[in-house]
């Protein structure tokens, strides 16, 4: 596929966070830069000034731009460091340098350390991060620290060598910042449940943490320490601001790959994300056309094996959204909760970003290609045998009653075709019947485009339920039209679909864009109706009263009440004051008409 021109890419990124890379006409990255919103941040390369020669020579360079979307600034800047040191780009001068973000380790070994680190060695011990800071890392290592006596030495503290008294007790002992377990003198057992309880805090799960601090704070209150007590509760905010949970890493999920995929009618779009040590090294995503109205899980396995070619991948496990079949020496995972499924989901939203700007560029540059994907969406969604390029939707307006009109909307090929609006004053009904207006207003309309040859709708849409449904049916019956073209209703409360002789309506999926037309056709009819009913209303309000004095006319009244302003000061007005508006002979009838008595 051919790259767009670059405004079409600047007009199509999201205000969203996220990472962007630059790209040459050879295909070689140039620059990565992290952004809290990519449209915003991206756009001002092309419309500032640059003081710099260096971004000015970028700038003339870049042929394509790619984003990835994450979830905060945090992110982005991770995911930022990441790709930089993966790929070395060109223009990245200021970040080309050996810095790696602060891990806490919790050491592999028996009454195990916890520390801040820099290097991630696969002796099995944990590593939680990364973080953006060292303060960060300090904080949390010194509330865990002010909490939980832990040892500090690195003695290797095996029974066999404790039981010989190999070890003597530090300063840390005497300080009482260590419970000296190097002479045996604290249960592994209880070392190990201080340690899980660490875990939940990096983990950012610090609840019970936060109630042994309280407890803490509330011993020194009781024995007036209160300088202890407020040290405590200012350990209790920093930990209660405190949050180590991020989407794009976790440092138990490596060496994995992501892959996820939506799609429509026919495309589908698959996103692919791979991980090294929980943080995000790679996003890609791919368009694939469908050819046989393939599956979403039959296009996400073919694109599986392509990507994994492409990339040269050897990832032993795969996440995925669903269950798919991606070869013998893999592990297939789907997600159900916790770290591992949010990766997934942030592979979801790329891909759905992904969507949306292809769906942009066809708006801009293929405008054709986007309504033929609605049309055929709302094929499909309604069940309909063709396209309906040609919509109608009626509705009536019936306040208490009076002036009973009724409104018909058209939309050809999903958008209103204003010109071709009807609106119809009810003749054959008394009274506020609803289902008899709409039987009359369907006839009418249709038999009028029988008699004139002009084309008749793929779908028509009734403004109700069951029976404002059936009395559109009974119209089309009358006409011949039964079976010819498809008709549905719609319920304002539950917004159902009704089909004709079907007593179980149709759920649409509230974000679908074919429930978004159907409630665009319905609003759209229900305001030009109510327009029209409300003119009608102040027409006749306006004649009721003063043109049914015999002799005076309509031009009269609209010069009265621009002058009276009301028809009650138009009673109580004088002979004189009437003439000075009307003329004499009209003012003498007004005046007797309201003064006769």
């Amino acid at each position: 596929m051919e790259t767009p021109a670059l405004d079409l890419q600047l007009k199509i990124l999201p205000n969203s966070p996220g990472v962007y890379q630059y790209f040459d006409k050879n295909g070689r990255i140039l620059y990565v830069g992290k952004a809290k919103n990519l449209k915003k941040r991206v756009t001002s390369y092309f419309t500032k000034r640059h003081d710099s020669h260096r971004i000015g020579v970028m700038v003339k360079k870049i042929h394509e731009i790619r984003h990835i979307v994450v979830a905060s600034e945090t992110d982005a800047l991770l995911l930022e460091n990441n790709l930089i040191k993966k790929h070395q780009p060109r223009f990245n001068v200021m970040l080309k340098d050996d810095k790696t973000y602060p891990w806490i380790c919790i050491k592999n070994e028996r009454f195990p350390r916890v520390f801040p680190t820099r290097k991630l060695i696969k002796d099995g011990s944990e590593y939680y991060g990364p973080f953006t800071s060292f303060k960060t890392v300090n904080t949390l290592l010194e509330l865990i620290k002010g909490l939980y006596k832990l040892r500090t030495c690195n003695y290797d503290l095996a029974e066999d060598k404790i039981r010989a008294g190999k070890y003597k007790l530090c300063l840390e002992y005497h300080l009482g910042n260590c419970k000296g377990p190097c002479e045996g003198l604290q249960a592994e057992a209880e070392y190990n449940k201080n340690i899980e309880a660490i875990r939940q805090i990096v983990k950012g799960d610090f609840k019970d943490s936060l109630h042994k601090f309280r407890e803490q704070m509330k011993e020194h209150a009781d024995k007036m320490e209160f300088e202890d007590a407020q040290l405590i509760k200012n350990k209790i905010d920093v930990l209660k601001n405190y949050q180590s949970k991020s989407t794009v890493v976790n440092p138990k999920i490596s060496d994995v790959d992501v892959f996820s995929i939506v799609s429509d009618e026919g495309y589908g779009y698959v996103n692919f994300l791979q991980l090294s040590h929980g943080a995000i090294i790679r996003s890609h995503t791919i368009e694939m056309k469908k050819k046989l109205d393939e599956s979403d899980p039959e296009l996400l396995e073919l694109a599986i094996t392509e990507i994994r070619q492409r990339f040269n991948s050897n990832s032993k496990e795969i996440y995925v959204p669903f269950k798919v079949e991606a070869g013998e020496n893999v592990k297939i995972t789907v997600p159900k909760l916790g770290d591992k499924k949010k990766i997934v989901e942030l592979s979801q939203r790329n891909a759905k970003y992904y969507r949306q700007e292809r769906f942009k560029q066809m708006k801009i540059v293929d405008p054709d290609r986007h309504v033929n994907r609605v049309m055929a969406q709302m094929k499909e969604d309604l069940r309909l045998h063709e396209e309906p390029r040609h919509i109608e939707c009626f509705d009536n307006s019936n306040i208490q009653g009076s002036n009973p009109v009724a409104a018909c909307v058209v939309f050809k090929n999903g958008k209103p075709s204003k010109k071709d609006y009807r609106k119809f004053n009810i003749k054959t009904v008394e009274g506020p019947d609803d289902f008899a207006s709409m039987e009359e207003v369907v006839f009418r309309r249709y038999l009028r485009l029988l008699n004139e040859g002009e084309p008749l709708p793929q779908l028509i849409i009734v403004d109700g339920g069951k029976g404002q449904l059936s009395s559109g049916v009974k119209a089309l019956d009358r006409l011949g039209l039964r079976g010819k073209i498809a008709i549905i209703g719609i319920a304002k409360r539950l917004e159902e679909l009704f089909y004709p002789g079907d007593s179980i309506p149709l759920y649409l999926d509230k974000k679908s864009e074919t429930l978004k037309i159907i409630q665009q056709l319905r609003n759209e009819a229900h305001r030009f109706g109510i327009t029209f009913h409300r003119n009608k209303r102040s027409k006749a309000a306006l004649n009721t009263e003063l043109e049914q004095i015999s002799g005076i006319g309509e031009k009269t009244v609209v010069e009265l009440l621009k002058h009276f302003r009301s028809v009650k000061r138009i009673k109580e007005a004088s002979q004189k004051d009437l003439s000075e508006v009307i003329g004499n002979a009209k003012a003498a009838i007004i005046y007797q008409h309201y003064h006769a008595s």
